[in-house]
């Protein structure tokens, strides 16, 4: 459930807060569970929606814009985009543990809308329906928020490949 909050929020200490609002949550609610799931089910839904929460507090405080970790295009409308050369492939490139570090890095560095609708896609595989409910939107938004959020998550991670640095 730690992951979970981290993987939402960007930070320890936020996510440490907001498992203890969960777990206080679930437990005054218990006699809410109705066993129609398992119970870690029950828990992940309250972890996420406590969440979700917190990030809405950050919004009201002003979202940074993702503006600046898109893609460039150039006259022509085409992406600018530097050339990539493995050395390894992509999937031994995951296996090390400094790669995995470096792209928690760089999710962690995306706006909070942004990393929760990818973390809650990509991660923990809600569909884009459930992720419109939780963050009490549209589904269009959600694929929106996606597109943006994977255009600007390759932007950060191109740097560190094109550098060599991975």
């Amino acid at each position: 459930m730690l992951a979970v909050a981290r993987r939402l929020l960007g930070n320890d200490d936020d996510a440490r807060e907001c498992i203890q609002d969960a777990y206080l949550a679930a437990f005054t609610k218990a006699e809410m569970f109705e066993g129609r799931s398992a119970y870690r089910t029950w828990l992940h839904r309250i972890v996420v929606n406590t969440a979700l929460g917190m990030l809405r507090k950050r919004k009201q405080r002003g979202t940074p814009s993702v503006d600046g970790l898109l893609p460039e295009f150039d006259g022509n409308g085409c992406r600018i985009e530097p050339m990539w050369q493995f050395e390894e492939s992509l999937e031994k490139s995951m296996e090390r543990e400094d790669v995995r570090n470096t792209v928690r890095t760089a999710i962690d560095a995306l706006p909070d809308l942004y990393r929760a609708v990818l973390v809650m896609r990509d991660i923990e595989e809600f569909s884009a329906a459930e992720v419109a409910a939780l963050l009490k939107t549209n589904i269009p938004v959600v694929k929106t928020r996606l597109h943006r959020a994977r255009a600007a998550l390759k932007k950060l991670l191109e740097a560190q490949w094109t550098r060599g640095e991975l």
